[in-house]
């Protein structure tokens, strides 16, 4: 159970060559929610979209393929997508909504759904929830912090961030630099540090670039609906897969990483507790 309940387990990438062109991994969040939007599964999607400050996304309301596109890409500090749900249903009209979460944010959605006080016109209209592997997330200052000092390139310049094989990356135009993942601990956010969930395991389906590799993302359905809506996509062609057990490094990879996060986590909610602090859990 350390992936949570699930269907199926794939590694994929999407077909269209401008979503790979712009996606993080394998472009599966941003391939499935055009999908969905063009088959009218669902008629909007709230996404992390961009802004006038580099790398600080803003949940937006996207009503097409080209907006889902453009705010494609991970960013590495929290976008309050979960805020801009009600907004997206009584001021767009959206009957049938989709959107993006990190694991912290698809619990606050399922909360919602199973106890709809004050949400009585929401609840029901989400009909697909992708979420997001999430070791942790950091606050914009914090990012811009250890990204101008620690790595010393301006945000302005970084065109991608990703994190792997230990690290964090940040990607120019002339370089590509990196520090170890141990020298961005502190900086994240602090609930992060009592989350016992890596890999969304409440979403529809799951989805990161661990276990997969370059430039495919591992894919995890959970419920009939996300594993019937991905199925839906491979077999329109808007995804190729490949069977996990066929690529590297692999699912113990993932597993071995959702354990240490749980484990990791486990400790300091302990210790919290013995201290008589709160916890989420």
């Amino acid at each position: 159970m350390v992936l949570g309940t699930y269907k199926e387990i794939v590694s994929a990438r999407a077909t269209d060559k401008q979503i790979q062109k712009v996606s993080q991994d394998g472009g599966i969040v941003t391939g499935l929610l055009a999908f969905a939007l063009e088959e009218k599964i669902i008629e909007g999607a709230v996404v992390a979209g961009p802004t006038d400050e580099f790398w600080k996304p803003e949940p937006m309301v996207a009503m097409s393929a080209d907006e889902i596109i453009a705010a494609a890409g991970t960013k590495y500090t929290f976008s309050p997508n979960v805020m801009m749900l009600k907004k997206a249903v009584r001021q767009y009209g959206i009957e049938k909504l989709g959107t993006v979460a990190i694991p912290c944010q698809t619990m606050g959605i399922r909360k919602m759904q199973s106890y709809p006080f004050g949400v009585r016109f929401l609840a029901d209209k989400i009909k697909l929830l992708i979420g997001i592997y999430c070791m942790e997330n950091f606050p914009y200052a914090s990012l811009e912090t250890f990204i101008s000092e620690k790595m010393g390139v301006s945000m302005e310049l970084v065109e991608k961030m990703d994190i792997g094989k230990g690290k964090f990356w940040v990607y120019t135009q002339d370089e590509v630099l990196s520090i170890p993942l141990k020298e961005t601990h502190g900086y994240e956010q602090s609930g992060c540090n009592v989350c016992l969930d890596y890999v969304a395991e409440l979403g529809d389906l799951s989805t990161g670039s661990v276990g997969s590799p370059d430039g495919w993302s591992t894919v995890i359905t959970r419920t009939d609906g996300g594993d019937s809506i991905f199925k839906q996509a491979v077999e329109a062609g808007a995804f190729e897969t490949k069977a996990i057990a066929d690529v590297k490094p692999g699912l113990d990879l993932l597993q071995k990483l959702s354990a240490q996060k749980k484990e990791k986590n486990q400790k300091t909610i302990d210790k919290r507790k013995e201290m008589g602090l709160p916890v989420p859990f």
